[in-house]
């Protein structure tokens, strides 16, 4: 094949599988320097790759918004060499099928073969979700240089943090920050087994502890601060990008299986995710700094269920214990001790 010298690479949502397809961007960056690439994806998950280094243009939508005859003009108009379809749904493969371009890659999911002309084969049950979009790059005999997510923050929001951290008299302090939310109810950990894990590791390593929240999670946050002992801190109404940078503030990382999940784990920050309906192997934290805990024995983990006939037994029957015990292994496993980063009572 010729050189290509327009690239699209389509990854329409959510935030967390936008991050974990940015290493396939970098890949074909490297391959392709001087190309011209373009990422499609819905304007909610767009910071996620607005500010990339390795791409030129985000083509952000909106579904109620932007028509698809409007979108499907849009790509037609920009007379695409390659495009790289790591969605793979209804909408993705017909903007792919309609661009125009010689060279279409895709996975031939079912009604979705008649797209591409370079099938993938699907590894989606086997391999990180970080491979599985990589396998579309290795498919054009790209090599793989780089699969560490990049999840870019602009000077405004480093900024913003700085600012927010210093004046809760933050700096230089041990931060361990809590993520209770979750995209489905059924990745959600309880509010106060949160609260509860927050005292647990305040107490334990002299830690200040932060809760994150986003667009209409505030009142879990100032719920976990209610049922704390221990004082905590809620951050402020935040961009995606400004959550990114104060999350970079952060000594540790406690999460549901989400979007913040996979920012804090991109920027290096040692996370531990909680699972239990999700399947960490296949979207854990990525990286070797970061570890998962799920509340092993059931049967019915990794159910894919937005909705729990049973109880949601996998969260709810997941003890504090346990996860304090997955968190100090991950201390250990940071080496946080032996570098003097926090303080063990």
């Amino acid at each position: 094949m010729a050189k290509p010298e327009r690239i699209l690479i389509i990854k329409l949502r959510a935030i967390g599988d936008v991050l974990l397809s940015t290493p396939a961007i970098y890949n074909v960056r490297h391959a392709y320097p001087n190309a011209t690439i373009d990422f499609l994806t819905e304007e909610f998950a767009a910071d996620v790759v607005r500010g990339n280094p390795w791409v030129n243009d985000v083509i952000a939508f909106k579904k109620k918004r932007d028509g698809s005859i409007g979108l499907l003009h849009t790509i037609r108009s920009r007379r695409y060499d390659f495009v790289i379809d790591l969605f793979c749904n209804p909408r993705s493969a017909l903007v792919t099928r309609i661009s125009g371009a010689q060279t279409r890659v895709g996975f031939p999911f079912r009604g979705r073969k008649y797209a591409y002309n370079i099938y993938v084969t699907s590894r989606s049950d086997y391999v990180h979700n970080v491979e599985f979009n990589l396998d579309a790059v290795r498919r054009l005999d790209i090599p793989i240089v780089s699969s560490q997510p990049y999840f870019p923050i602009d000077d405004a929001s480093k900024v913003f943090a700085d600012d927010w951290v210093k004046n809760k008299r933050l700096n230089g302090k041990t931060i361990i920050a809590l993520n209770p939310s979750g995209g489905w109810e059924t990745k959600r950990w309880g509010l106060e087994h949160f609260a509860q894990f927050g005292d647990r590791v305040a107490e334990k390593y002299g830690a200040e502890i932060l809760v994150v929240w986003g667009p209409g999670e505030e009142e879990d946050a100032s719920a976990i601060q209610t049922m704390m002992k221990h004082p905590s801190h809620k951050i402020p109404r935040t961009s995606l990008k400004q959550l990114g940078a104060i999350l970079q503030h952060c000594s540790f990382v406690v999460s549901n299986d989400s979007g913040p999940m996979h920012i804090a784990a991109a920027l290096g920050v040692p996370t531990l995710g909680i699972f239990g309906p999700t399947t960490p192997r296949l979207q854990g934290p990525y990286g070797d700094k970061h570890a998962w805990v799920r509340n092993e024995g059931l049967d019915c983990l990794e159910c894919n269920l937005t909705k729990c006939p049973i109880g949601n037994i996998c969260m709810t029957n997941l003890g504090v214990d346990r996860v304090v015990s997955a968190f100090d292994a991950l201390v250990k496993k940071n080496e946080a001790y032996r570098n003097g980063a926090m303080r063990n009572n």
